[in-house]
């Protein structure tokens, strides 16, 4: 079987399994440790409130991000489609899937062929960061960028999930340095973003200070990719060892609370198990610029466009709602004094 098939075979191992498997974190996402605080006399009219944000200089008319899913497969290609045209309706930003297999095989380029579809909306393309010690550099990631005439890069950092494939890529020394180069040269910024378990204020702080754009702390309580390896393997002792990992990871609000206090001016992007229009307005409440769903939005796009883009209205219905029954006509109104914290 060649490189290409097995990189291509693995895509489409994680969409099946993400749709057919219990690949929940046995963690929670920490947002039921906060309730909003809720205003008997708002004094403002619901009309009036306002979720529009500009995130990396474009305007969206809600804090949501479609997450990286997928790519590089026939299917893929579908959904990808799918998220563009609801991201591109619904005035949301959209990230797609690594797309290291497209740069390796260009024939497989076609399954991120999403600007036709989202022709302005905030897109974001993505590399896992490890690639950078495997050959790949700032002409790579330009090639990414190009590819969907993305707004931005996210470079993703997933040591934990390479461990545990058999096709894992684990040499992740040296990486802050040629991070930093690829900010220094891309022709747009760069977002580090997790996979599922975290990023706390130490290595954050070293992220800001390599000259990322923004980090996507992409905490645990979400899917766990973790689960998602061990329902790949084959082999008994491969499923037990990728089952010790089941509790693993930084739950997404305390990566919230450790980056903010420790680099306040840090532009965030929350993700990592966020469900409901409820979350998102606590995590913007935590310092978080916009919220990124994934699985979510991935088991409304298998039904339909039409059920994601219901899907994303409910979500800005309902923080427009929070921000009302909080008392606050916009988004840069909404902040700690909203949130009543419990142990």
């Amino acid at each position: 079987m060649t490189k290409d098939a097995l990189i291509s075979d693995r895509k489409d191992d994680h969409l099946r399994i993400n749709l057919e498997e219990d690949v929940n974190s046995r963690l929670l996402n920490g947002f039921g440790r906060y309730r909003l605080r809720h205003q008997a006399l708002p004094e403002i009219n619901r009309e009036d409130v306002d979720i529009s944000t500009v995130f990396l200089g474009k305007r969206l008319k809600a804090p949501i991000l479609v997450s990286s899913m997928t790519g590089g497969t026939r299917r893929a290609a579908y959904l990808n489609q799918v998220f563009a045209e609801a991201a591109q309706a619904c005035g949301v930003a959209f990230g797609v899937g690594s797309q290291r297999a497209a740069i390796e095989h260009p024939e497989l380029v076609q399954s991120f062929n999403i600007r036709a579809y989202a022709p302005d909306a905030l897109v974001f393309a993505n590399l896992g960061a490890v690639q950078l010690n495997y050959g790949f550099g700032v002409r790579e990631c330009q090639q990414a960028v190009d590819m969907v005439a993305a707004d931005a890069l996210i470079l993703h950092l997933n040591p934990l999930q390479e461990a545990l494939q058999r096709e894992g890529e684990t040499r992740f020394a040296g990486l802050y340095e040629k991070i930093a180069e690829v900010c220094r040269q891309l022709s747009v910024p760069v977002i580090a973003k997790e996979v599922g378990w975290g990023i706390d204020g130490p290595t954050a702080v070293r992220l800001v200070d390599a000259g990322v754009s923004a980090i996507d702390v992409a905490g645990a309580g979400g899917t766990s990719w973790s689960r998602v390896e061990m329902y790949r393997h084959q082999d008994p002792r491969l499923v037990s060892l990728a089952a010790e990992f089941d509790d693993w990871g930084i739950p997404t609000a305390q990566c919230l609370r450790d980056i903010k206090r420790l680099a306040p001016d840090t532009t965030l992007i929350a993700s990592g198990g966020l469900t409901n229009g409820v979350e998102l307005a606590k995590a913007i409440a935590l310092g978080a610029s916009l919220g990124g769903f994934a699985r979510p939005f991935l088991f409304s796009a298998n039904k339909s466009l039409e059920e994601l883009v219901s899907h994303i209205q409910t979500i800005k219905q309902t923080l427009e709602i929070c921000l009302f029954a909080c008392g606050k006509q916009n988004l840069a109104e909404m902040d700690m004094s909203v949130l009543e914290e419990f142990a």
